[in-house]
């Protein structure tokens, strides 16, 4: 029964359908088209382009699937990380490493979320890391 309403619509009212349909002989026929012959057009150029796009939409290039963005844009980007020493004498700790990311959840402490950022968004951003010199 289905497969005899789709032969019918294929067979009968699909043409009668298209026989409807100002498509000119010549691609300069395009351009003599009124508006309201355009628009009857619409319709099954609308979904002409939707069946192209899903033809083709295997092929195209799979983007990444990003939760993040870049955040370190210019600096230092030949390097796979960016990680700065300053040495302060006035340090209480041997060392301290602040967070340059902005993904911490202990923020302004460094927790390592930068690993896992620089993973999905490829970029290279690390710590700031403060060492207490040591005389």
């Amino acid at each position: 029964m289905v497969l005899e309403t789709i032969s019918r619509i294929i067979k009968t009212q699909l043409p009668a359908y298209l026989k409807k349909f100002p498509l000119p002989e010549t691609v300069g026929g395009f351009a003599r088209l009124t508006v309201l012959e355009w628009l009857r057009l619409l319709p099954l150029l609308g979904i002409l382009a939707l069946l192209g796009y899903l033809t083709i939409r295997p092929f195209l290039p799979k983007k990444k699937k990003q939760k993040d963005s870049l955040i370190n844009l210019k600096i230092q980007k030949e390097n796979p990380k960016v990680v700065n020493e300053i040495d302060i004498e006035d340090l209480k700790s041997t060392n301290v490493c602040y967070c340059r990311c902005w993904r911490s959840k202990t923020f302004p402490v460094c927790d390592k979320s930068h690993i896992k950022h620089n993973e999905l968004t490829g970029d290279n951003v690390g710590p700031l890391i403060l060492k207490k010199k040591i005389l």
